[in-house]
C-alpha cells in the first residue's frame, strides 16, 4: 500500500489532508482514485490508513480507517556522525542508513574532508536535497519517522553531541582488540553514536580526542571498508545486536 508523511498539523478530527509535491503524484503519476486506500505517516511513530474521499489541484481530502503505531521504528536511538564525503556518496549514505534505520544523520567536517561547503546558503541547499533524499527512502522502507539531516557540525561539536549518548563508537583501523560485537553485547542502551571519518580516515589527533570524550574505538576486522559502506555495516550490526533485525 502506498505510503506518504504528513505534518500532525494535517490531522483533523478524523480527517487527514495531504498537501504538497504528494497531491500531483497521488493523482498523476500513481493515479489513485478516491475510495482507494492508503497509509500517511505523522513522522512521529504513528500510522494511519486512510480511504482517499476527494483530489483537486492542491489537496487530497482523506478519512481516517484505522491506526496504530508504525512498525519500522526501531528501539534504539542510533546516530550516524558522517564525515562528509566527495561526489553523490552522502546520497548513498543516507538512503541506506535510513533504511536500515539511523535516526539522525549527522554531516562532520573533519581534517580530512576534501568537500568544503563554502556558505551557510550552500549548507541549507545540501541538507534540503539530503533530508529529500531520507523523506523518500523513509517512505519506501516503511519507516515511521524521517531521520533527521543536521546542519554539517565541526568535529567538537559531533563529540559534544555524542556526549549526550549512552555509547559512541569509532571505526579505527589501528584498533586491533576490542571489536564492534564486544563493544555492544549485552549493553542496556537507549541511543548510540557511530563515528564514520570521510576517505582517508581520521587524523591521530582526531581519534585522541574522540577517546578523550569517551569514545569507545574498534575494530572492523580485516578488511578496510569504505566511508560509503562502513556507516551502513556498523548500523546492521547494531540493529542485529539489538534484535531489530
Amino acid at each position: 500500500m502506498h505510503r506518504f508523511f504528513i505534518s500532525k498539523d494535517n490531522i483533523k478530527k478524523g480527517n487527514i489532508i495531504i498537501t504538497g509535491d504528494d497531491v500531483s503524484h497521488i493523482s498523476r503519476v500513481l493515479r489513485i482514485k478516491p475510495g482507494d486506500d492508503i497509509v500517511v505517516c505523522d513522522g512521529q511513530g504513528m500510522d494511519y490508513k486512510v480511504v482517499i474521499e476527494n483530489i483537486d489541484k492542491y489537496v487530497v481530502r482523506t478519512r481516517i480507517l484505522e491506526s496504530r503505531a508504525s512498525d519500522g521504528e526501531p528501539g534504539i536511538n542510533a546516530v550516524l556522525f558522517q564525515g562528509i564525503p566527495k561526489s553523490t556518496k552522502m546520497d548513498v549514505i543516507i538512503q541506506k542508513c535510513t533504511e536500515i534505520g539511523v535516526r539522525r544523520i549527522v554531516p562532520v567536517e573533519t581534517a580530512r574532508t576534501v568537500v568544503k561547503l563554502s556558505s551557510e546558503k550552500d549548507e541549507i541547499k545540501k541538507v534540503e536535497r539530503w533530508q529529500r533524499i531520507a523523506e523518500e527512502a523513509a517512505k519506501q522502507s516503511g519507516r515511521g519517522i524521517i531521520p533527521k539531516i543536521a546542519i554539517p557540525k565541526s568535529f567538537d561539536e559531533a563529540l559534544a553531541e555524542a556526549e549526550e549518548l549512552d555509547i559512541s563508537l569509532i571505526p579505527y583501523e589501528l584498533e586491533k582488540n576490542n571489536n564492534l560485537k564486544m563493544s555492544i553485547h549485552g549493553k542496556k542502551a537507549e541511543s548510540i553514536g557511530i563515528f564514520i571519518g570521510p576517505e582517508g580516515g581520521y587524523e591521530d589527533f582526531e581519534i585522541k580526542s574522540a577517546l578523550d570524550k569517551g569514545v569507545v574505538p574498534v575494530t572492523l576486522g580485516p578488511r578496510i571498508l569504505r566511508t560509503e559502506t562502513a556507516g551502513s555495516a556498523v548500523l546492521s550490526c547494531i540493529m542485529y545486536e539489538f534484535d531489530e533485525m
